[in-house]
């Protein structure tokens, strides 16, 4: 699966070793018309975090898909700001998730850094390590927050409501 490296980490689709794209799969099947004609057919989410097993959890919360009315998701993961930076010029992002708690760039200055940077900025999606620490993620100019560890139905849904709002506007 993996297609490029990014600082090392690879991007990919999110999927558990039974999701694996085989012949005959659920990806080769014919979608609806009116599936095909509403929904592209996948969505890059960026996900920045120094810990690998933080972009693991926050890949396995999603899965294929965070909700039913959004398209199924490929993730880039970056464990530095200048591979975020780089990947956010070359575009086609659709939703940026950033690690609050990471180091030496927390998330909370890379979204405000990106927000006053990046032309038409993705909606970010912040993972902080409280819940004391929302107003921070506002500061920051944060779509949405979700605490660590990440609970996965809260944040498939922000992810989903993000991803809907982007997708909608038809960036």
């Amino acid at each position: 699966m993996p297609a490029t490296a990014v600082d090392g980490v690879s991007e990919g689709v999110a999927s558990a070793p039974a999701a694996l794209t085989v012949a005959g799969s659920t990806e080769s099947r014919a979608k609806p018309k009116c599936v095909e004609e509403h929904m592209q057919q996948t969505a890059t989410v960026l996900v920045y975090s120094d810990n690998s097993t933080t972009r693991e959890q926050i890949r396995l919360a999603t899965g294929r898909r965070p909700a039913a009315d959004v398209p199924q998701v490929e993730f880039v993961e970056c464990a530095t700001l200048p591979a975020v930076l780089a990947e956010l010029e070359r575009g086609g992002i659709d939703v940026c998730v950033l690690d609050g708690e990471a180091v030496p760039a927390g998330g909370m200055g890379v979204c405000r850094q990106i927000k006053d940077e990046v032309y038409d900025c993705p909606p970010v999606l912040l993972t902080i390590g409280r819940p004391q620490d929302a107003w921070l993620a506002t500061w920051s100019r944060a779509e949405a927050a979700v605490t660590l560890p990440v609970e996965p139905v809260e944040f498939a849904a922000a992810l989903a409501g993000l991803l809907r709002a982007r997708l909608s506007v038809g960036t």
